[in-house]
C-alpha cells in the first residue's frame, strides 16, 4: 500500500476516511481555496510523483463546485507526475443526463466524462450508474461497483415469505430482479412516466403486489417523488407496508419530511456514497467503503474487480465456455 495516495475533496471526506481505514492508510491532505473572483484552486500537500493516486469525490450539491474541485485535483496530480490517477466518484450525478430526449438538449453525462479525462484521470471508479450506457461515455477504464449485496444483507435473516421486491420503473427492473433473487422473493415493477424533474406518474404495476410487504428498490432517491407516487399505487393494491432501499440517498429539497410523513413506509435504507441528512436519525445507512477499498486494492495490484461481485450480479459472471453455447 505504500505507493497508494488517497485524497478527498470537500464533498464527503468521511467516506474517504472510511476507505483509508479499510486500506490501513492515512488520508493525505489537500487544500481547496477560493479566490476573490470566486475561482477555485486545489493544492495537494504530499508528494505524488510516480505514485498511484486516488481522488475521492462524489458529485453532490453544490455539484458544480464539487465537480470543479475534482477536476482541479486531478489536474494537480497530473502536473505533479503521478503514475496513475483514479477518480473515485461514488455518485456520478451527471449520469442522469444520458440521452437526447428533447430537441437541442445537452448531454451532460458525456460532457463531464470528457472533462474528467481531459483533466488527466487514467480511470474512474464509481457505483451504480443511472444507466448502463453512461459507462461507454468514458474512453478511459471505468469500474462500476454495485451495492445490491450490501443492501440485501440488510434484509437477510428476516421472514420474507410475504415480501415482494418492487422497482419504481421498468428501466430498473433488471437490478430489482437480481435483488429479488438474492432475497428469494418475487419481483414487480411500476410503469412510470416522468413529467419533469420532480413530477412522475405511475400508471400501473406489473406483477402481483396485493397483500404483500413491498421492498422498493431504486438506484437514487433525490426528491422522493417517484417513491411516494409508487407507494400511493401500492396502497391502492393493498400492500401492508413498504421498505425503501436505494444506493444513492440524496434526499434533496423536502424529501426527508415527505418520506418520514408517509405512514406506509416502514423504513428507508441507503448507503454512504453521499453524506446522510443530519435530521433523519431513523435512516438506515449501510457502508460501501469496504467495497471501494477492496476495488482500490485490486486496481493497484492488477487484480480483477469483477470477481468481487460473482454471485451478486450476473453481469459480472464469467462467460460460458464455447462448447456451452451449442
Amino acid at each position: 500500500m505504500k505507493d497508494i495516495i488517497v485524497f478527498s475533496g470537500s464533498a464527503h471526506p468521511a467516506f474517504a476516511e472510511a476507505i483509508c481505514g479499510h486500506l490501513g492508510l492515512k488520508l493525505s491532505p489537500a487544500h481547496i481555496s477560493r479566490f476573490s473572483n470566486d475561482c477555485l484552486q486545489a493544492q495537494l500537500l504530499v508528494n505524488v510523483r510516480q505514485r498511484d493516486v486516488y481522488i475521492v469525490q462524489p458529485l453532490v450539491p453544490p455539484t458544480q463546485d464539487h465537480l470543479m474541485e475534482l477536476l482541479l485535483m486531478i489536474n494537480a496530480a497530473r502536473g505533479a507526475s503521478a503514475a496513475q490517477i483514479t477518480a473515485v466518484i461514488p455518485h456520478y450525478a451527471y449520469a442522469r443526463s444520458d440521452k437526447k430526449d428533447a430537441s437541442r438538449i445537452s448531454l451532460g453525462g458525456r460532457l463531464v466524462a470528457d472533462l474528467i479525462q481531459t483533466a488527466g484521470a487514467d480511470r474512474v471508479l464509481t457505483m451504480a450508474l443511472h444507466a448502463p450506457q453512461v459507462q461507454g461515455f468514458f474512453s478511459v477504464p471505468v469500474d462500476q461497483l454495485t451495492a445490491l449485496g450490501v443492501l440485501a444483507d440488510h434484509f437477510r435473516g428476516r421472514d420474507l415469505s410475504n415480501a415482494v421486491v418492487v422497482s419504481p420503473d421498468l428501466g430498473n427492473a433488471k437490478n430489482s430482479a437480481q435483488f429479488a433473487r438474492l432475497l428469494g422473493t418475487p419481483v414487480a415493477a411500476g410503469s412510470k412516466r416522468r413529467l419533469g424533474d420532480n413530477r412522475v406518474v405511475i400508471d400501473s404495476i406489473v406483477g402481483d403486489v396485493t397483500g404483500h410487504d413491498a421492498i422498493v428498490l431504486d438506484d437514487e432517491i433525490a426528491t422522493g417523488g417517484s417513491i411516494l407516487e409508487l407507494v400511493s399505487r401500492l396502497r391502492e393494491f393493498g400492500c401492508t407496508k413498504v421498505s425503501v432501499a436505494c444506493t444513492h440517498g440524496l434526499f434533496a429539497g423536502n424529501a426527508v419530511e415527505r418520506l418520514r410523513a408517509c405512514e406506509l413506509i416502514d423504513e428507508v435504507v441507503t448507503t454512504d456514497t453521499v453524506p446522510a441528512p443530519k435530521d433523519w436519525p431513523e435512516l438506515e445507512v449501510r457502508s460501501v467503503a469496504g467495497l471501494f477499498a477492496e476495488a482500490i486494492d485490486r486496481i493497484h495490484n492488477g487484480r480483477s474487480v469483477s470477481k468481487m461481485f460473482r454471485g451478486v450480479d450476473p453481469a459480472y459472471a464469467p462467460p460460458a465456455p464455447p462448447d456451452a453455447l451449442f
